[in-house]
């Protein structure tokens, strides 16, 4: 059976996806296999992005990364479920996160 794309689920098969992620992800976790770990949490940020609307995250607005309290992400502009901008301690490379990493300051 060929997956869906997360685009093509609806919000209960991206529930499911996501606990079948975070399962495998605390498995790769208790074994130690830390790049299949890191592999599985970018994968439930990509698809926890798509339970969210894009329409919430404002250009030119700062957002808090969750895993990384400590760097601000300033919003350039939205591509999908695709925060486009960069981190303030890096103003010179720009990156792309999954906007259910961006939290709101504050």
């Amino acid at each position: 059976m060929e997956q869906k794309r997360y685009s093509e689920m609806s919000e209960w098969e991206l529930k499911q996806e996501i606990a079948t992620l975070t399962e495998k992800a605390r498995k790769a976790e208790q074994m130690g296999m830390v790049n299949e770990y890191a592999v599985y949490e970018r994968k439930m940020a990509v698809a926890k992005s798509y339970l969210l609307n894009p329409d919430n995250f404002q250009p030119g607005e700062f957002y808090e990364i969750e895993g990384d309290p400590q760097s601000l992400f300033k919003l350039q502009y939205v591509n999908g479920v695709f925060a486009w901008g960069y981190r303030l301690n890096d103003p010179d490379t720009e990156v792309a996160l999954p906007i259910s990493l961006l939290k709101k300051r504050g």
